[in-house]
């Protein structure tokens, strides 16, 4: 999906600002990304994504288990839920494991 729109589904680290604010960046992530033209837009390849892979996942349910359309909305919504917590933890937890980090250097702040 993201080729054939044209976006770049990357999480691209933020880094700077308060912690609202990167909290803010790295939840929004998921459903908004930075374009081929450069423009933040819709993240369309995610939602549609994870739309599309909720209705295959309950294509494969038993006839039984079929709960409706609700089931597929909860489960795309999940997978959006999903990778805001990606982001978050891209943002927060993921820079701190990294053995080649960038450092600061003693004049920085």
């Amino acid at each position: 999906m993201p080729s054939l729109l044209k976006q770049d589904p990357r999480y691209f680290y933020k880094g700077t600002g308060s912690k609202k604010s990167r909290i803010l960046y790295a939840l929004a992530s998921s459903v908004m990304c930075e374009g081929d033209n450069k423009h933040w837009q819709p993240n369309y390849s995610n939602v549609i994504g994870s739309f599309a892979g909720a209705g295959m996942q309950a294509l494969y349910l038993p006839a039984n288990d079929h709960r409706g359309s609700g089931f597929v909305v909860s489960t795309a919504l999940i997978r959006l839920g999903e990778t805001s917590i990606a982001g978050v933890l891209q943002e927060f937890v993921f820079l701190k494991l990294m053995s080649n980090r960038p450092r600061r250097s003693a004049s920085q702040p």
